[in-house]
């Protein structure tokens, strides 16, 4: 695809920048995103001239067909840390960076070799991988308005007396249905009180007599993630349940009006933390406003006031949810979630799921 190439090129100019002669890449979610290929033993080896892709007989003639033009394959054996340690040499490489926050200190040791300069970094590629392409946006819009139908769908689907597994169980059929490789993350299905559990592990639990139902749910297709959080209420809704709902849902679009090319991100926690509080709900808002989303289900950055990452200027092309919610301890909880992308300077709504309660 168009999209690991790209990745492929701003890769060798990260070489340059930091003075690098390759770059050995060992976390699955990385592999998967410069090569497109996943397998779950698999190593990148980038330098400027060639990438290779080493990985073992379980993979390696699927992955002939697939890595053609610029990728140099190498089958891993036995030993394989040898093979790719003396690739390294036999290519001249002297200085060579590795994913020092995603390897065992087992495979650190294993990875010292005479006449090589290892140097280690933190999240090497990810502001890299924060900025999506255009055709990594279309995956990930298209994957989105699969999950809205499937949302849709659920809204018909969902019955008096059945599980919150059983509810799960409709997302996860229907995704694969529609062409997805399956849920980006375990479905959160909460009812009641369950609600109040950020995430709440879905359960046997029965939807019986009104209460209000949480859903987070997300797919994953063509390889990138979608992350969706809606809570419906199943009955009539009370007012006090209208109050703590409203609050969330214009704390979600406070938010959203300061996604803005160079507005740092924790300005958007802010907008939302800041509303809820002036509520009376503070205390209540216990997870930061969102995180990135693509290859993986968390990604670079997080959207979060406090934490390391406030002061990341907002850029073009970045995606990332907004989730503001409020949990009443042992009563109930209230989350709404959509995906965002940055166009155009401010943030674009993938979802075309409107955020106003609905009462089944």
């Amino acid at each position: 695809m168009q999209i690991q190439k790209d990745v492929r090129e701003r890769i060798k100019k990260l070489l340059v920048e930091h003075r690098l002669d390759g770059f050995l890449f060992s976390s699955q979610a990385n592999v998967l995103y410069i090569s497109g290929f996943r397998s779950s033993n698999a190593y990148v080896l980038a330098t400027a001239e060639k990438f290779y892709f080493f990985t073992d007989a379980r993979y390696y003639e699927r992955a002939k067909q697939k890595l053609k033009e610029s990728w140099e394959l190498v089958l891993l054996e036995s030993k394989p840390l040898r093979t790719i340690k003396q690739t390294i040499k036999n290519q001249g490489l002297k200085v060579v960076g590795f994913e020092k926050d995603r390897v065992s200190c087992a495979l650190r040791e294993s990875l010292r070799s005479k006449g090589i300069i290892w140097r280690g970094f933190s999240n090497f590629i990810g502001k890299l991988r924060a900025v999506k392409g255009e055709e990594e946006i279309n995956v990930m819009r298209e994957g989105v308005r699969k999950s809205d139908e499937i949302y849709r769908e659920l809204l018909s689907f969902i019955k008096q007396g059945m599980s919150e597994l059983e509810v799960r169980s409709f997302i996860v059929s229907r995704a694969l249905s529609l062409g997805a490789f399956g849920e980006s993350f375990p479905a959160i299905v909460a009812f009641k009180e369950s609600s109040a559990v950020p995430h709440w592990e879905t359960s046997n639990r029965r939807i019986e007599g009104k209460g209000p139902l949480l859903i987070d749910m997300g797919i994953l297709y063509n390889h990138y993630c979608t992350d969706f959080t809606r809570t419906i209420f199943i009955g009539k809704a009370d007012d006090e349940f209208k109050k703590v709902y409203q609050i969330v849902r214009d704390a979600h679009l406070y938010a959203l009006e300061k996604v803005k090319v160079g507005t740092p991100i924790g300005e958007v926690d802010k907008a939302a933390r800041d509303y809820i509080k002036r509520k009376g709900y503070g205390k209540y808002f216990t997870h930061s406003t969102g995180h990135g989303v693509g290859i993986e289900i968390h990604e670079f950055p997080r959207v979060y006031s406090k934490g390391k990452d406030a002061s990341v200027p907002i850029e073009e092309g970045m995606v990332f949810t907004i989730e503001p919610g409020i949990y009443l301890p042992g009563r109930f909880g209230v989350r709404l979630e959509n995906m965002v992308v940055v166009k155009g300077g401010v943030g674009n709504v993938l979802s075309e799921i409107s955020l106003d309660l609905v009462e089944i």
